[in-house]
């Protein structure tokens, strides 16, 4: 994030204030912060309408990594991925209508949280994470029909973990842990 001429008292754009909001959840996700403090950096950097105002919210954060987040997109048809794939640290998954197929259990996981962030309209998601992982739905509002997931205890401690946020509309959604 960067303020045109450096000057303090220009007006946030909306890609600004993304951003921001992309550096406070990945502080969190990475146990930087506490919950308390990213509610109330979130706070600040919706309410900062200048960048003084927003860098002032963001103070003592780590420094956002370039190319972490990935949009996967399609207005029709299907959309897959599967084997072996990188996985960046924010994935976008966005489909009007089509069937959505993610099968994460051989994919290549970098970071130890990954926030995946799905947009469907219509049509049915199938969601395969690792079997040791954990997996947080509590961000995702589905419309039409209930999401499909039963928990499973980690096996590690370290083991890596997926938060699902964004909305469904026509469609059932089921995440399920691969078998090995």
């Amino acid at each position: 994030m960067t303020s045109p001429q450096g000057n303090a008292m220009a007006r946030v754009g909306e890609d600004d204030r993304e951003s921001a909001v992309r550096r406070v959840r990945e502080a969190y996700a990475e146990e930087r912060i506490a919950h308390d403090e990213m509610d109330e950096r979130l706070g600040r950097v919706l309410a900062a309408t200048t960048h003084g105002e927003l860098a002032a919210a963001l103070d003592s954060l780590p420094a956002e990594e370039p190319g972490g987040t990935a949009t996967i997109s399609a207005a029709g048809g299907r959309i897959t991925r599967r084997g072996v794939w990188q996985v960046p640290r924010f994935l976008k998954v966005e489909s009007a209508f089509g069937r959505v197929r993610l099968d994460l259990s051989r994919a290549l996981v970098e970071h130890s949280v990954t926030d995946i962030e799905l947009n469907l309209g219509t049509g049915n998601a199938v969601i395969t994470v690792p079997r040791d992982a954990i997996v947080d739905v509590k961000g995702l509002a589905t419309g039409w029909k209930d999401l499909r997931y039963t928990p499973r205890q980690p096996s590690r401690r370290d083991a890596p973990r997926f938060r699902f946020s964004g909305a469904m509309g026509y469609g059932k959604l089921r995440i399920r842990h691969a078998w090995r």
